[in-house]
């Protein structure tokens, strides 16, 4: 998903505001490699000093997750939806079926932690 066009009424050097989600992991190298699976890749990591929990940023075009180690910064069982160009390639990485519902066809994912993932394309 490309990032969008830049706004010409936002001053230059503003940035956008966004929200991005933080979802709870135990093992961030392992998170990390499952979200590549829908087309995510790691931004950065932070950790306070080595073999401290990590605090990960993911992105896929211009969606971000935050996914962290830190106790307390999220629970699983978490839902985020994504909304994707074309879910019928998550739901054949994956080996799911597509369900249609009235606003979209989607597919539900639980990463390894317990988050839930919805994954939609909008209906046309």
């Amino acid at each position: 998903m490309p990032d969008p066009a830049p706004d010409p009424a936002r001053p230059a050097g503003q940035r956008e505001e966004e929200a991005i989600p933080v979802l709870r992991v135990a093992d961030a190298a392992a998170a990390v490699s499952w979200y590549e699976r829908l087309g995510f890749a790691k931004q950065w990591e932070h950790r306070f000093e080595p073999g401290y929990p990590a605090f990960v940023e993911i992105a896929r075009g211009g969606v971000k997750l935050f996914l962290s180690e830190h106790t307390g910064d999220a629970r699983p069982d978490t839902l985020v939806y994504l909304s994707v160009r074309d879910v019928d390639v998550v739901a054949t990485e994956f080996g799911l079926q597509v369900i249609t519902a009235p606003w979209a066809r989607e597919v539900e994912l639980r990463d390894p932690d317990g988050n839930r993932l919805r994954v939609g394309t909008p209906a046309e």
